[in-house]
C-alpha cells in the first residue's frame, strides 16, 4: 500500500493573519470535545474577554498536544529553557495566572 501525502492549501484572511494575543487559556471538556478558550488578562482589571474559543475532537486535542510539545523541543534547543512563570515561586511572573484547566486549576 502506498500513501501519497496530499497538499492542503491553506488561506488565511489579513483579519486572521494578525492573531490574538492571550496570556491566560482556560480548557475544559466534555465526552466528545475539549474547548480552548484564549482570554487576555490586563493587571488591575477585575474581569477579561475571551478572545477566542477553539473546540476540538480529543482525538486532534491530543495532536495538539504533541505537535506543542515538539514545538517547545525545538524552541528551548534554539533559544534555552523556557521557566514558567508561576505565582508564589519567586520568579517576576506579576499577577498573571498560568494557563489554567476547569474551574480555574493550573
Amino acid at each position: 500500500m502506498s500513501q501519497e501525502k496530499k497538499e492542503i492549501k491553506i488561506e488565511i484572511s489579513p483579519e486572521v493573519a494578525q492573531g490574538k494575543y492571550a496570556n491566560l487559556a482556560v480548557i475544559s471538556h466534555g465526552p466528545a470535545e475539549f474547548f480552548f478558550d484564549m482570554i487576555c488578562l490586563t493587571p488591575n482589571t477585575p474581569q477579561a474577554k475571551v478572545q477566542s474559543r477553539i473546540i476540538m475532537t480529543p482525538e486532534n486535542a491530543k495532536q495538539l498536544l504533541f505537535a506543542l510539545q515538539d514545538n517547545i523541543n525545538k524552541y528551548e534547543k534554539n533559544f534555552g529553557t523556557i521557566v514558567p512563570r508561576v505565582p508564589g515561586n519567586g520568579n517576576q511572573g506579576g499577577n498573571v495566572p498560568p494557563f489554567m484547566g476547569p474551574n480555574g486549576q493550573a
